[in-house]
C-alpha cells in the first residue's frame, strides 16, 4: 500500500469538505441579512446577530481547516521522503489524537450542548434568547454533521496507517 497516495488522498477529501462549513457559513449570513431585510417580527429581528453571528464561525472554522489541510497536502511528499517511518508514525500519532478529539468534543460536548439548548428554550422567554438558542442548535447541528463525515475517514485512515505500520 502507498501510504503517500492514502495520505494525500485523505487530505484531498478533507479539502473537498472542509468549504461546507463555509458554504453553511454563507448560508448563514445570508440568512442574517434576509432577516434583517424581511423579517417584521420581533422574532424575526431577533435571529439578525445570532445568524450572523454563526455564519462568521461557520467560515472562519472552514478557512482554518482548509488552509491546515492545504499546507498539509504539500508538506506530506517531502516528510515521506525524509523518513517513511517517522512520517507514518507522526501520522498515527496524529490521527489518534484527532480521533480522540472528535469522540470528546463532537459527538459528546456537542450533542450536551445542543440538549442543553433545547432544555433552555423552554426556560427563556425573550425572542433574543431563543433566537440565539435556536440559531447555536443549527450551527452545532452543521458542525455535527460535516464532522461526522470527517470521523470517519479520519478513521479509516487510521486504520489504513496501521496496516501499513504492521507491515513494517
Amino acid at each position: 500500500m502507498d501510504i503517500l497516495k492514502v495520505a494525500t488522498d485523505w487530505v484531498k477529501a478533507e479539502l473537498f469538505s472542509t468549504p461546507f462549513f463555509i458554504l453553511f457559513g454563507v448560508l448563514f449570513v445570508i440568512t442574517s441579512f434576509g432577516f434583517r431585510n424581511l423579517g417584521k417580527t420581533e422574532m424575526a429581528k431577533a435571529y439578525i446577530i445570532p445568524t450572523l453571528v454563526a455564519g462568521v464561525l461557520l467560515m472562519i472554522i472552514g478557512l482554518g481547516l482548509f488552509f491546515t489541510n492545504k499546507s498539509r497536502l504539500s508538506h506530506f511528499p517531502n516528510a515521506y521522503q525524509q523518513d517513511a517511518s517517522v512520517f507514518i508514525k507522526s501520522e498515527l500519532t496524529r490521527a489518534e489524537a484527532t480521533l480522540k478529539e472528535y469522540r470528546t468534543i463532537v459527538f459528546t460536548i456537542i450533542p450536551i450542548i445542543i440538549a442543553i439548548c433545547a432544555i433552555c428554550i423552554i426556560f427563556f422567554h425573550t425572542p433574543v434568547w431563543r433566537a440565539s438558542l435556536i440559531t447555536a442548535i443549527a450551527m452545532l447541528v452543521v458542525i455535527l454533521l460535516i464532522d461526522g463525515t470527517a470521523y470517519m475517514r479520519v478513521d479509516v485512515y487510521h486504520q489504513q496507517l496501521l496496516s501499513v505500520e504492521k507491515e513494517n
